[in-house]
């Protein structure tokens, strides 16, 4: 009989095959300042500047304005403070890290003195341009309850396929209705075992249901945890013409590592309740591996000024992602019930395109004393989109990322000023939400500050970076508003070749 409901019902579950949601899509387009010390000591702002091997990464031609062959290791310390609410609760949570967060080199070869080709550069170079690494915990009160996100997945899914046949196990059955009818087919059925919800009718056709938790009051608990990075290595190929003009190129290789668990749990004792406590665990395994390219100049227009103007490609992504679920349920009878599959879901590759960004970049050089730099870029964040090779449709969440999401600028300006071998750096940055409803995600604000010493063919450089922005969490049925206070020290060494 399944197999048979299977092909009429086929057509009306493809768009629930998929576990992406517009949250991924920000997730792995979002970075972080990272880079060398002396980069972001002045916020990044070094699009005109070049010369330094985070830079690289940012303008390609960069490379280019080297004197000589130059080599960058850099040490970062991450500090994460998040205050979190969640329904009437309040909540806290820190995470620090220690790592490598950037390596590179650059290679200058110099044409011979009649040319107009002055140099010509190679770069290698690693960045890693987000941590994922979180975790909270948070509880509070509503009147909302979980039973909710099952009755919307089971609505209008036949009851048949939610019931266990001879010979069948929680197990076989969840396998069975992930990889014939996905992922909502799963959600209900964890729901209907679990005695959240029941049919509206004993009836094999039935497709309506009802909660098994009467309303009221809900003490709720959801707990977060997270790890993974997001790296890039940048190949770069640059060249100096005449003494007014930087050119170059870069080819980027990306990847992305990232897992998360999260456990929502909701205690009742209302009225009419069957069903008074509930334990929801979900955990998901991502990686993927992308693509990119980078165009980028420099124009010396004078001793004093430079322009810098860089395009991003767009990145194009391919994912594979991993999940597993489980679903515990207890009665005022103590009748502990638990739907734990221990089933390994595998979703089908599917692809994401991160949209292209425009940079563009001034900067004032002091003489040998200093500078200040201010770099623009523009992204649009509307233009990502989801796609796969196999029957599966993106339609849905596609028009959600056009509707909800925008173009976003970032404004970034440094300055640099030196005494002698010391160097003293500082910066401000500013980036719009990439959501038209800042609810979702505001607004960031962020402050360097960085100083550095010069040995000759050695430097020692040290900067401290801030970043502040509201963001959220969709805890199944409510979400989290979460305050976020991102610090970073790092020191990098850097060796004349």
């Amino acid at each position: 009989m399944k197999r048979i409901l299977f092909l009429f019902f086929l057509a009306s579950i493809t768009s629930s095959i998929q576990a992406q949601d517009l949250r991924d899509a920000y997730r792995y387009s979002n970075n972080e300042l990272s880079g060398t010390a002396r980069f972001m000591g002045m916020s990044g702002a070094f699009g005109a500047l070049g010369g330094d091997i985070s830079a690289m990464s940012l303008n390609p031609a960069s490379s280019a304005v080297f004197l000589s062959s130059s080599a960058s290791i850099t040490f970062g310390y991450r500090s994460l403070e998040n205050n979190i609410q969640f329904n009437d609760g309040r909540s806290s949570s820190e995470e620090d890290n220690f790592d490598l967060t950037n390596a590179g080199g650059v290679f200058v070869f110099r044409d011979n003195e009649e040319s107009d080709w002055r140099k010509f550069s190679i770069g290698l170079n690693y960045t890693t341009e987000s941590n994922y690494d979180e975790n909270y915990s948070v509880r509070g009160n509503s009147s909302n309850s979980l039973d909710q996100y099952f009755l919307d997945y089971a609505d209008g899914i036949p009851l048949e396929l939610l019931q266990l046949q001879d010979d069948e196990s929680i197990s076989s059955l969840y396998s069975f209705l992930g990889e014939n009818y996905g992922f909502a087919a799963q959600q209900a059925f964890l729901g209907y075992q679990g005695y959240v919800i029941e049919a509206e009718v004993d009836d094999p056709d039935n497709t309506e249901y009802y909660s098994l938790i009467g309303p009221g009051n809900f003490d709720q608990r959801y707990r977060y945890a997270a790890t993974g990075i997001n790296g890039k290595l940048t190949f770069n190929a640059a060249t100096q013409y005449k003494d007014f003009l930087y050119l170059g190129l870069n080819l980027n290789s990306h990847f992305i590592n990232y897992e998360n668990s999260t456990e929502f749990t909701e205690f009742n004792n209302n009225t009419g309740s069957e069903t008074t406590e509930v334990y929801f665990g979900n955990s998901l395994f991502t990686n993927g591996d992308g693509f990119s390219f980078q165009l980028g100049g420099i124009a010396k227009l004078s001793d004093n000024i430079r322009l810098g103007l860089t395009y991003d490609s767009p990145t194009w992504y391919t994912f594979r992602e991993e999940t597993r679920q489980y679903l515990d349920s207890n009665n005022s009878f103590d009748e502990f019930v638990s739907v734990s599959p221990q089933v390994l879901n595998v979703y089908p590759e599917y692809q994401l395109k991160l949209p292209s960004k425009f940079n563009g970049s001034f900067a004032y050089l002091f003489g040998k004393s200093g500078l200040i730099s201010f770099d623009y870029s523009w992204k649009d964040y509307s233009n990502m989109k989801y796609s796969s090779d196999y029957d599966i449709s993106y339609v849905d969440l596609n028009n959600s990322i056009n509707d909800d999401m925008q173009a976003a600028s970032t404004y970034r300006i440094g300055g640099e000023y030196r005494i002698s071998n010391f160097s003293l750096r500082a910066g401000y940055r500013f980036e719009e939400s990439p959501f038209k409803d800042e609810n979702n995600v505001g607004d960031l604000t962020g402050y360097t500050g960085g100083l550095g010493y010069s040995f000759g063919n050695l430097n020692i450089d040290l900067a401290y970076s801030y970043a502040n922005f509201k963001d959220s969490s969709t805890s199944f049925i409510n979400t989290s508003t979460i305050d976020r206070d991102l610090s970073k020290f790092v020191v990098s060494l850097t060796f004349g070749l």
